[in-house]
């Protein structure tokens, strides 16, 4: 099953979703993104992984860097708490440079910056940009860390595009994240919108707020505060006792309904992750379709699977994805089938621990 076949769907819905980024600015010309040169790098990065697959070195597009685990918030069912890692010291400025500049070399085509909170590491996201204007930093953020000058700032950098976390309207984003959290979130979205810059939001999608956020009225508050990007994340139980969270079968099937109905009638980008899996025969972890970076150099299946045998701090990008374990979970698609637990690694961590075990 694990064929290139589904690479190249992947790069295409890449390059047709930057595509649509450009229809959108084309109607706003305001809006600041650099999607052309972003569009042409894709093209020549497809090509390039494609070359280093024939050599057998699978490079996948998407990259998410966690950079750091510190957040000025403590939201309930964090997947970063929820990871229970020892403390480890975040990768050093030197390192991570190193780190995004192989990625780009080696064809990655959008890196996501991720945390904790990763606007606390705001100046190395801004010298990161800039060394790459031809590669996508999503950075999903909580928003929180956004003021004036901060957004002044963001806005001179086109190949970023802030991702604020809600999780739904008022009542269930400060349900999750604070009281007063949405009306803040808000605001921040009005100082983004006010200088044209191109942004997003992302929402945990569960079982619970999943009839609030799949509706029209919530996609029109947030394309009304200015947001073109509306990523749907589904919710991965990270602490026991939450797997009631995780949304059902026909849930996850309406969702993608939902998202390519909302594609067609509004202005904006609305996106699933990690998506249709049936079309891509399982998840895209491991390097299928993307990679987990953590704080403190892990490569990972994904954020959701905190295990890894190639740290790297310790070795280069190349080496690292030629991973074993990496390896052989690409070599058994069960694995990465589709889980009602909400993560099919998480479901099947006893296997993926003894690939470790095996290691050592």
């Amino acid at each position: 099953m694990d064929t290139g076949n589904f690479r190249d769907r992947f790069d295409t819905t890449i390059s047709d979703t930057l595509a649509q980024a450009l229809r959108i600015i084309a109607h706003d010309p305001s809006l600041a993104i650099s999607g052309t040169v972003i569009l042409h790098h894709q093209k020549k990065a497809a090509a390039m992984r494609k070359r280093h697959e024939n050599n057998g070195l699978i490079v996948p597009p998407v990259m998410i860097t966690s950079i750091t685990s510190r957040c000025n918030l403590a939201c309930a069912g964090c997947y970063m708490h929820g990871r229970h890692e020892k403390p480890a010291p975040e990768m050093s400025r030197e390192i991570l440079v190193g780190v995004v500049g192989q990625a780009a070399e080696l064809g990655v085509s959008v890196i996501v910056i991720a945390g904790g909170e990763p606007l606390v590491r705001l100046d190395e996201i801004l010298a990161l940009a800039q060394s790459h204007p031809e590669v996508l930093f999503p950075v999903f953020t909580n928003g929180l860390l956004i003021d004036d000058a901060v957004a002044a700032t963001i806005a001179q950098h086109r190949n970023i595009v802030p991702v604020i976390s809600f999780e739904g309207f008022r009542e269930e984003t400060d349900a999750r994240r604070g009281e007063g959290v949405y009306d803040r979130l808000l605001a921040v979205c009005a100082r983004l919108k006010q200088r044209s810059i191109f942004f997003g939001v992302s929402v945990t999608t569960s079982r619970e707020n999943f009839p609030q956020v799949t509706g029209e009225a919530f996609a029109r508050e947030m394309l009304s505060a200015g947001a073109r990007v509306l990523a749907f994340v589904e919710y991965v139980p990270m602490e026991p006792g939450t797997e009631p969270l995780v949304l059902t079968h026909e849930q996850k099937k309406v969702l993608q309904i939902v998202l390519a109905d909302f594609n067609r009638k509004f202005p904006g980008l609305f996106i699933g992750f990690p998506g249709d899996e049936d079309e891509y025969g399982g998840c895209l972890a491991a390097g299928r379709g993307f990679v987990h970076v953590s704080p403190s150099g892990n490569l990972e299946p994904c954020p959701a699977a905190p295990y890894s045998d190639a740290n790297l701090v310790k070795v280069p990008l190349q080496d690292a994805l030629r991973s074993r374990l990496l390896a052989r979970l690409r070599e058994e698609p069960s694995l990465l089938s589709e889980s009602e637990g909400g993560c099919a690694l998480r479901a099947n961590r006893a296997w993926v621990e003894t690939l470790l075990a095996s290691d050592t």
